[in-house]
């Protein structure tokens, strides 16, 4: 079972005090852990790119302590986003609308959406709720490479560039928020996340899945992705024993599969992640930030099911692959 903490008193006020001084700090969501500065900002925010090695043109998420707030950042908020609003804040969903005239273009990428959520980590509504304001925070990591659950995963990672570092235990979820943009009515999945489109649907009717020309940039989208410095290949499902025999001839793999192997693997580190997609999807990040650091020269990754319940699984696996073992992916973030 997920345990989930809440910042003492203490740990808030020199968050707080951090924020408002334009510094950062790392707090946990219920997705994985956001890097946040005051939105409001521009200087505090620059700090978040400069930090991750994140491209100027890449939006960050805002979020918010409550869905009252919308309309501080937005200048439209169409009848369907309110909905949304209603059904899933505080939660994984994040919106993309309209910008208000006072959201500064490093918020935005110097485009005319701002992304915006309201998460349910009780330590992140803790932090929003005294900050009053809005909390610039994309997946507190170096951009492109795999997104922390844990805090000591931004420890590791980010280390004393992040003074505060607010622990609330492991992320309920673990994959990224859900991404809906609005294009005037019309909405349109830009990210799969826990929320399914069949959830959205539900909500809004009729909605567009995957990017056209005019959609947003928005975090996470880029074909790089997720990745670890191991070089990583997902591999059809019922070839996932065979390669690994292959491949471990010339030195040791490490394997992801959602089953144990067939046989023996001598030479293979193997990671039998289930076949609950939600879990594997909890677990993710986590399992290949294991692999990572097995000393293996290559990762395998056992194909996932079909079906929307797998989506977000396949979309993160999809961009892991096309970034991992690149140095500093220019194409290689999110909460």
């Amino acid at each position: 079972m997920t345990r989930v903490l809440r910042a003492t008193a203490a740990e808030l006020e020199a968050a707080l005090r951090s924020l408002r001084a334009g510094e950062l700090v790392a707090f946990p969501t219920e997705t994985v852990y956001g890097l946040g500065a005051d939105a409001g900002n521009p200087a505090a925010v620059r700090r978040i790119f400069e930090v991750k090695g994140r491209p100027a043109h890449h939006p960050v998420i805002v979020h918010l302590p409550g869905a009252g707030r919308l309309r501080e950042w937005a200048r439209e908020v169409p009848q369907g986003a309110l909905l949304l609003a209603e059904r899933f804040w505080p939660g994984p969903l994040t919106l993309v609308l309209p910008r208000a005239p006072n959201v500064s273009d490093v918020v935005t990428g110097g485009q005319d959406t701002v992304a915006l959520r309201v998460p349910s980590h009780p330590v992140a509504q803790q932090l929003l709720a005294a900050f009053q304001g809005g909390i610039a925070a994309p997946s507190a990591n170096r951009y492109g490479r795999l997104s922390p659950t844990r805090a000591q995963h931004v420890r590791e990672e980010l280390g004393a560039e992040v003074k505060v570092i607010l622990d609330g235990g492991d992320c309920q979820i673990g994959l990224e928020s859900t991404i809906v943009a609005f294009q005037g009515r019309r909405a349109r999945l830009l990210r799969p996340g826990a929320i399914t489109a069949a959830q959205v649907r539900r909500v809004v009717g009729e909605l567009a899945v995957g990017a056209d020309e005019v959609s947003p940039r928005v975090p996470g989208s880029t074909a790089a992705h997720y990745a670890p410095a191991t070089p990583l290949t997902v591999v059809p499902a019922a070839q996932i024993d065979s390669q690994a025999e292959a491949l471990s001839a010339g030195g040791r793999v490490a394997v992801l599969a959602w089953r144990a192997p067939l046989a023996p693997h001598p030479d293979a580190v193997w990671i039998d992640a289930g076949r609950d997609a939600r879990q594997y999807g909890h677990d993710l990040y986590d399992n290949l930030r294991t692999l990572d650091k097995s000393g293996c020269r290559r990762i395998l990754v056992q194909d996932v099911p079909e079906g929307e319940a797998w989506m977000a699984v396949r979309d993160r696996l999809r961009r892991a692959a096309a970034g991992a073992g690149l140095e500093d992916s220019p194409e290689a973030d999110a909460t």
